[in-house]
């Protein structure tokens, strides 16, 4: 959880479509230089999620958000902030060092940062963050989700 995070909130998302509109809470609230650290075991829907968020904060957009599993980190230009949404996915990242090669003081500063697999940037990891924790629940396709961070993503997330 972050550093300086308040209380958790936890969310039941019983399907997809659930996902998709916590996403889209999230999209809607997410400012320049917001931080989002999605953790969860493989197959939890953090991808499921950052696509929705992408999908969801650039209506425009119309091509396909792939995972970046192998590029590391995929932007989208957010032509209504000017600010880049970065989408890093840091499973096969080695060590924390070899992420400062994705120009990781550029999107904490001025861009909106989906981050899969976060512990793998150690200290590099910003305080200030929203963690949101995945985790498949016992109900079929369900997920169970746990917020900590700052309050207008924590806000929108409850309304979602």
């Amino acid at each position: 959880m972050t550093d300086d995070a308040g209380p958790a909130l936890s969310l039941i998302l019983p399907d997809e479509a659930a996902t998709a509109r916590l996403a889209e809470a999230l999209a809607a609230a997410a400012q320049p230089g917001d931080v989002i650290a999605l953790r969860g075991d493989l197959g939890a829907g953090k991808t499921a999620l950052a696509r929705a968020f992408v999908r969801a904060r650039l209506q425009d957009l119309t091509e396909e958000v792939p995972s970046p599993t192998f590029t590391l980190v995929q932007t989208y230009e957010d032509p209504e902030t000017d600010a880049l949404v970065w989408h890093f996915d840091l499973y096969r990242l080695d060590k924390p060092d070899d992420a400062l090669e994705l120009d990781l003081e550029d999107a904490f500063a001025d861009g909106i940062c989906l981050i899969e697999w976060p512990d793998r940037l150690g200290g590099y990891l910003p305080r200030g963050r929203l963690d949101l924790t995945l985790t498949i629940s016992s109900e079929a396709g369900g997920r169970t989700a746990v917020l900590s961070g700052p309050p207008h993503l924590l806000d929108a997330a409850k309304n979602a």
